[in-house]
């Protein structure tokens, strides 16, 4: 069992930086890839990124390439989600997840674990 911990959303500015950080539980967190996916009202989830058990590949959605960078510190069983260049179209509940396989990491149903997830609010 793994429990996901988000925190570091807000309400920002357009252009405004945050980090949104996920602390998991249980000391098999480097067995697990990680991914984000986002979710706007009335809107379906969606992925955001990913990165895999060893961090040695990672995977945006293309309208946050370049902007977002997702690394993960095993030690700290810890994942982070740097957002520069925030947009309006940013704001969404984010969630943080964990998969126990390393592929596929684009599709929510490849998940096994979810955090509860953190408000990010841009504000134009």
């Amino acid at each position: 069992q793994v429990q996901l911990v988000e925190s570091g959303g807000g309400l920002v500015q357009a252009g405004d930086s945050l980090r949104l950080s996920c602390a998991a539980s249980g000391r098999t967190f480097s067995t697990y890839a990680m991914g984000w996916f986002r979710q706007a009202p009335g809107k379906e989830r969606e992925f955001v990124a990913a990165i895999s058990r060893r961090g040695e590949l990672s995977y945006y959605r293309d309208s946050v390439k370049g902007r977002f960078t997702l690394s993960r510190g095993n030690g700290k069983n810890t994942v982070y989600l740097q957002m520069n260049s925030l947009k309006p179209e940013d704001t969404a509940v984010y969630y943080c997840a964990a998969a126990d396989q390393n592929y596929g990491l684009e599709v929510a149903d490849q998940y096994k674990y979810w955090g509860q997830g953190t408000q990010v609010t841009v504000s134009s």
